[in-house]
């Protein structure tokens, strides 16, 4: 799983020579690779849960509604611009025509529209749950905190496989949006404002999360992972991280930790047993387990959590952590202490 991960978070930007293609073939092709693709694509009819399936169906039946009208509406211009020979009027005379082709059909695709879409509004009402995460959005991260069981982690969400799991989401600056399309629709994070929402994976696995919402110069690089595990993982899982120790065990790691306050880092953020307790930034009681850096910016390796922390605005300008000046001998200790956190 962490190799799809870093093949996705290391892979390039390539930018090619332009070429000339035709409208038509760039939307010929768009819609026959649209539905092509694996694990690495994130697309909302990739559908891993039931309010996922709920979306997508509806999704697909007003394509079809849609292309049918389209289709149809096409071959009436095409016989009105080709096929009349006559002045005798439009096929079933013209207050027919108008009848049926302007108010009949337009009601009836209206109105099958109408049913289905209350029909998977209620189906994806929020359920049932006794698992409760509170997201909050921030420029340009994710903060995830469980209250019940006090664990607060950042840019991943972990969850019960095959259970409904309760959101509440909010945002702490500008408007912001919550999306897995694999495991449900969107919803806005508003400041000053909780919204309700719900999550449900089938089966374990890893997928991933987006800002659907431009919400400033890092939108794209806002990313999350949610994490689906079996049930008896997932205790486990609330377990070692109510448990997680965060004291040095060698000297290197010692000096790791006095490095961490010497710079100020505790300022913005909060490791759990410590007198780190800030929020501007990321929680990082658990920093080395997490798959990426910076909110799906980079993969979360040694060499790219120095970079980080020694340059942040290199790799994700714009963020509102400022660079951090240590020498070679601190900065290694500090990334020993950090590498323990887990």
């Amino acid at each position: 799983m962490k190799a799809l991960v870093r093949d996705i978070a290391r892979r390039p930007f390539v930018q090619r020579p332009a070429v000339a293609v035709p409208a038509a073939l760039l939307l010929l092709f768009g819609i026959l690779v649209s539905g092509c693709g694996g694990n690495e694509v994130q697309s909302m009819l990739k559908t891993e849960g039931p309010a996922a399936r709920e979306v997508a169906g509806l999704w697909w039946l007003m394509f079809a509604l849609g292309g049918t009208v389209f289709v149809l509406v096409l071959a009436l211009t095409v016989m009105a611009v080709f096929g009349r020979k006559s002045e005798d009027g439009p096929p079933l005379g013209p207050k027919r025509f108008v009848v049926i082709g302007g108010i009949i059909m337009p009601a009836v695709v209206l109105i099958v529209l109408l049913g289905f879409s209350l029909k998977s509004t209620f189906a994806i009402r929020l359920p049932e749950s006794d698992l409760v995460i509170d997201v909050v959005g921030h420029q340009w991260w994710w903060e995830v905190s469980y209250p019940d069981e006090e664990i607060v982690i950042a840019n991943e969400i972990y969850i019960p496989a095959g259970r409904p799991v309760r959101l509440r989401l909010t945002a702490s600056d500008v408007i912001h949006s919550f999306w897995v399309p694999s495991l449900h629709g969107k919803m806005d994070m508003l400041p000053g404002k909780t919204n309700d929402f719900w999550i449900e994976a089938d089966v374990p696995g890893l997928y991933r999360g987006q800002c659907a919402e431009f919400c400033g110069t890092q939108h794209a690089l806002m990313a999350f992972w949610v994490h689906a595990l079996d049930p008896d993982e997932f205790d486990r899982w609330v377990e070692n991280r109510q448990t997680v120790s965060t004291t040095p065990e060698t000297p290197q790691e010692a000096r790791g930790y006095e490095v961490f306050f010497e710079a100020g880092c505790e300022t913005c953020h909060a490791i759990d047993g410590t007198p780190a307790v800030g929020t501007a930034g990321p929680a990082l009681t658990d920093i080395s387990s997490r798959l990426t850096l910076g909110s799906g910016t980079i993969y979360n390796s040694r060499t790219n959590l120095a970079n980080w922390i020694v340059n942040p605005q290199a790799v994700k300008p714009g963020n509102l952590m400022p660079n951090t000046h240590l020498s070679p001998e601190d900065l290694e200790a500090l990334i020993d202490y950090l590498d323990r956190l887990r």
